[in-house]
Order: C-alpha cells, then structure tokens, then sequence
C-alpha cells in the first residue's frame, strides 16, 4: 500500500528518509513531497540578540527552521568565530528548550544542550518551561516563523514568564507542489494514506489533493503528525483516522499501521 508524505524528503546525502523507512517496515510504500517553502529574514536582529545571552533567561525553539535560521548566520566567519570563541559557552550556561527531537538534534549541531524535547507539541512544551521557570525572570528568546500559533506565548505569559519573540522565516507554498502532487497521482494513483505534517501543509495541499482524488478520496485514510496538525485538519473538514502520539517516525508509522486495519475510520 502506497503513503504519501507532505514534507520534505530527507537529504539523500545523510541516508534514507527515516519516515520513508519506518513505513516500509510495516510494508507500506512511502513517497515525500515538498510542500513548504521557507524564506529567512531578520537574521542581522537575530545575530545582535544572539551576541547578548546576558539579556535572557534561555531559548526556546519550536520550528527546525529556527535553527536554520542561526546556521544561516553562522555561516559568516566573524560571525562563527564569536560563537565558537564566547557566545555558545554562555548560553550553554542557559535552557536551550525544545519540542522535540527534531528540533532538539539541530540545536546539538550548533553546539547547545537542548531540554524538554519528549514534549512533542507547543502545549507541553509550555507545561515544562512553565515548570522551571520563575515568573518575572530574564525574558526567553524565541525565534519563530511568521505562521507561529500563540498556544506557547499565552501560555508562559498567564504564568508572568516573560518570551520575546523574533520572526526570522516565513512559510510559503512551494513552487512545484502542485505539479509534484499531479505527477504523484498520475503515476502513482490513489494513496492508501495521506500525511499531513503541518497545518500550513493542510492549507496548501487541500484542494489539490481533493480535485486529484475525485470521488475516490473517501477511500484516502488522512493522518496527522501531531495534535496541532490534527486540528487544522479537522476544521477544513477532513477526517482523520490517525494521530501520532510523538512526531517520531516509529509512532507514526504504527498508528497507519493501526488506521488502515479494516473497520477503523
């Protein structure tokens, strides 16, 4: 049975996409499409807050892009110097948090020590922070995308925990998705299940996939890798047979597993 992935493949050069190679597995032939494109601004402001760890209680990251982000800067040499002279030591003496694993092995590649990435989404994220943070401390430093949701903000702010927040990437849809999601369809034909992996993925993908599936689609069992995703799916009106309970390709490739059992959905 056939599962397409509304992500981006993993770089060929660092091995198999982990995704890709969990479902196959359990039998399953998985194919990733890139929906998202990213385009990264602020970076000058968030180098200037980054040259200042003394001002801020920690970090927190909720997005890879974040990190992306970062190691764009990083790229200038001035710029990696003062981090690998000065800047990463004093901010490994800070939380670096994180919502999962994703997330948390970029922030290991620029030197950090990430915390709380078994949370798997903002809510318990921001039941962590909260956690471990006291209320009117040194702000927290949260580089985000343009589309953040305010669930981890509104979150630490009822608690007095003071976030300063950094747009540094906005999401677009990526150019050649509609055609990769009719090639897909054409030469592929119907999937056995489609996976969402983010809201703006449910956004930018939707109507494609409703028009390529015709009167078929009531047979696509639609999955979600988070609750997050999940949400967005349910209110444009898709059911969705499947949740991962982490956003780790083991858990969801045992709940398609789960959902393409007969008499689920």
């Amino acid at each position: 049975m056939k599962v397409l992935l509304l992500k981006d493949p993993k770089d060929k050069d660092s091995g198999p996409d982990p995704y890709v190679k969990e479902l196959g597995l359990y039998g399953f032939e998985a194919t990733s499409i890139p929906v998202l494109s990213f385009e990264f601004i602020s970076l000058e402001s968030l180098f200037e807050k980054l040259s200042h760890p003394e001002c801020y209680g920690g970090l927190v990251f909720t997005s890879p892009r974040a990190l992306e982000a970062i190691k764009i800067c990083l790229k200038e040499n001035s710029k990696n110097e003062a981090w690998l002279k000065s800047l990463k030591q004093r901010w490994n003496t800070k939380p670096a948090y994180v919502v999962g694993k994703a997330t948390a092995s970029l922030v290991e590649e620029i030197g950090l020590i990430p915390q709380g990435d078994k949370s798997g989404n903002a809510e318990k994220l921001a039941e962590y922070i909260c956690s471990r943070e006291k209320p009117d401390s040194s702000a927290l430093l949260f580089p985000c995308g343009a589309l953040k949701r305010e669930v981890l903000p509104t979150a630490l702010r009822e608690k007095g925990i003071p976030l300063e927040s950094l747009t540094v990437y906005q999401t677009t849809q990526h150019a050649d998705l509609q055609q990769a999601l009719s090639r897909y369809f054409s030469q592929q034909g119907i999937p056995a299940s489609v996976v969402f992996f983010s809201p703006s993925g449910v956004k930018f993908c939707l109507q494609h996939i409703q028009k390529l599936s015709g009167d078929f689609i009531n047979h696509i069992k639609f999955a979600a890798i988070g609750p997050t995703t999940a949400d967005a799916m349910e209110a444009a009106g898709i059911p969705v047979c499947c949740t991962a309970e982490s956003p780790t390709p083991q858990d969801l490739a045992a709940g398609i597993q789960k959902a393409l059992r007969p008499r689920n959905c």
